[in-house]
């Protein structure tokens, strides 16, 4: 429904953080925009980007729980448009995750007030913005725009568990990963026959060392052994890296250009295939031909 201005009638709520109920400290993180009216409604749902205010708030805040949230409210939201489907899932979030009530809003267009909505309530203003993300962070986020961007990122796995695949007790998470469609890997004993692939992304960030990279060599084996246990299939793991000019690693600078060179190569010796944040684009273009989006 539009008014007179050729503005739609909408009504939005936003997602809050709430660490202690008690305490009833809060920080919001998300929009949700609905178009009602005949038909079928409009519905956006978008989440923060930068969790840093969450952090402040709560430093053991489980932010992947909270990315994997929006994607889910998103596919019920934006999938099955039914108005009682809100109070269901208002009922069913949990209790450190709450929506406001619903509040009118004349919007451009659902994506411009979303996008403004977004400006007002959620994202930190500018001065908060000062510092800028780095190191695992910064890789992370670029992982993460390339992925929306090809419009995959919903569809894949968030902070895989690696004690699925090695031993109870390790505490490594792999960020991201996808089993491709109808894609598979030539066997040794086999090559014509091939056998299913599950490829895995992790940000490792040579900034503050080599140290990243050598835990993520060490895990591969484990790694690769137990998913051809538990999934029946081979692991191409990728290691995902600043690139080298961006650390200061360069001919004239031999001590980081000698540390980036054995971070790489640390990590390729132990199959692990390594890349830049600048082949994120075409890494997600080829999980979007993969996933056959």
């Amino acid at each position: 429904m539009t008014d007179k201005s050729g503005r739609h009638a909408c009504e939005f709520q936003l997602v809050r953080y709430v660490p202690d109920a008690v305490r009833n400290e809060y920080v919001h993180i998300g929009v949700i925009l609905r178009e009602p009216g005949a038909g079928t409604p409009h519905t956006r749902v978008q989440f923060t980007r930068d969790w840093r205010r969450v952090r402040c708030l709560d430093p053991d805040a489980d932010t992947a729980m909270l990315e994997g949230m929006e994607s889910e409210l998103r596919r019920r939201l934006e999938q099955e448009p039914d108005p009682r489907l809100m109070k269901l899932l208002e009922e069913s979030l949990s209790l450190n995750v709450q929506m406001t009530a619903p509040k009118a809003y004349l919007a451009e267009s659902i994506p411009a007030g979303v996008e403004e909505l977004m400006k007002i309530y959620v994202d930190p203003p500018p001065r908060e913005r000062t510092a800028r993300l780095s190191g695992r962070a910064a890789i992370q986020s670029r992982m993460r725009a390339e992925f929306e961007r090809a419009g995959v990122w919903d569809l894949l796995r968030k902070r895989i568990a690696a004690s699925d695949y090695t031993r109870p007790g390790d505490p490594l998470r792999i960020d991201l990963g996808y089993r491709p469609n109808g894609i598979s890997h030539p066997t040794d004993k086999d090559p014509s026959a091939g056998a299913p692939v599950i490829r895995m992304f992790h940000a490792v960030s040579l900034e503050p060392g080599v140290e990243m990279a050598k835990v993520l060599a060490f895990s591969a084996a484990g790694l690769r052994a137990g998913v051809e246990r538990v999934e029946k299939a081979s692991l191409e793991l990728t290691a995902v890296i600043e690139p080298a000019a961006k650390l200061g690693a360069t001919e004239e600078e031999p001590e980081r250009m000698e540390m980036y060179r054995f971070g790489v190569e640390t990590m390729e010796e132990h199959q692990i295939r390594v890349l830049t944040t600048h082949d994120m684009e075409r890494v997600a273009e080829t999980a979007r031909r993969e996933l056959r989006v």
